[in-house]
């Protein structure tokens, strides 16, 4: 396992530098068939860093990138007809590849951005009144800008809680800021990025992932922690409620997966309480809302979210 994550590292690296705990949870979620959102200001080499992952697993990659004028058969595609036989026959969009990168995706329209779901939960596409299968495995990791929202469509929550993470691509240290002026200031010089891997070598890792025992006290934690953010929601606790709604079941099973996969991709055989304390926050901040006197108290959902972490008690028995 450490060997095949390496291999994914090291090529990647060639582009990206830095940005560590974001290429382990973007592996995490490859191997737990999730999509993921990268939340970041302009610059941070989001899109670089998915098309690297793209690159480096020997993936179909399409991006698309999301404008104001887009439509729906831009993205699944439409239905084309044929003169030489006067039928109709599918055109297919960038949406059928293995990894599709949705560029600026808040930038698009509610119509272009539910075309999405199918895809993204059924993993499927109706074209013409037949569907379409997507090709395996599929993802779609998509990048918003989180201080631009002019001429932008925040995305709804049913579209967000079918993310397995939203991640937040921060600025690098200065010692990675140093090394990329260094090495990216020749012009002529390119990263020039192999595949490593493939997606055969993918989908039998997740069969390893599901071996990974979750025991029932850890599976108690996470529906206590899942729970927890729907009291808060309701106001049990006046002074504590700066949630306006909680999380979706959903919620539960994506950090079910997503915690087996990163012990998984660190050599443990089974979940521990730091396991999902760790995949908390990426798994849980796009799945609820804070309240307006929480917006006006300056708290942030992951303040929200590490309350509850804190005072939600880990269980000590984590194996049989």
């Amino acid at each position: 396992m450490s060997t095949w994550a390496d291999r994914i590292r090291t090529e990647i690296a060639k582009a990206v530098i830095g940005q560590q705990d974001v290429i382990e949870r973007m592996l995490v979620a490859l191997l737990a068939d999730g999509h993921v959102l990268l939340e970041g200001m302009p610059g941070l080499a989001k899109t670089l860093l998915i098309r690297s992952l793209g690159t480096a697993l020997g993936l179909q990659f399409e991006r698309i990138q999301f404008t104001p004028d887009l439509l729906p058969s831009d993205v699944i595609g439409t239905m084309v007809f044929q003169p030489s036989d006067g039928k109709f026959s599918p055109h297919k969009g960038p949406i059928f590849a293995n990894l599709v990168l949705a560029d600026e995706i808040n930038r698009a329209p509610a119509k272009v951005q539910s075309a999405l779901l199918e895809a993204m939960q059924e993993k499927q596409v109706t074209l013409g009144g037949e569907t379409n299968k997507l090709p395996k495995p599929f993802f779609v990791m998509a990048t918003q800008n989180p201080v631009e929202q002019e001429g932008t469509y925040p995305l709804p929550e049913a579209q967000r809680d079918r993310f397995l993470f939203k991640l937040i691509v921060d600025y690098p240290d200065e010692k990675s800021e140093f090394e990329m002026m260094r090495r990216w200031g020749q012009v002529t010089e390119k990263p020039d990025l192999q595949p490593v891997s493939n997606g055969e070598e993918l989908l039998e890792l997740r069969q390893e992932v599901d071996s990974v025992y979750v025991s029932e006290e850890m599976q108690a934690y996470i529906l206590r922690l899942v729970r927890a953010t729907r009291a808060m929601a309701s106001g049990e606790k006046p002074e504590e409620h700066y949630l306006s709604y909680g999380a979706s079941p959903r919620a539960s099973i994506s950090i079910f997966q997503s915690a087996r996969a990163l012990a998984f991709l660190r050599g443990q055989d089974h979940v521990s309480p730091s396991i999902i304390k760790d995949i908390f926050l990426d798994a849980m901040r796009h799945r609820v809302g804070l309240t307006y006197e929480a917006e006006a108290e300056e708290i942030t959902t992951d303040q929200a979210l590490k309350q509850i972490l804190d005072s939600t008690p880990a269980p000590s028995k984590i194996r049989k």
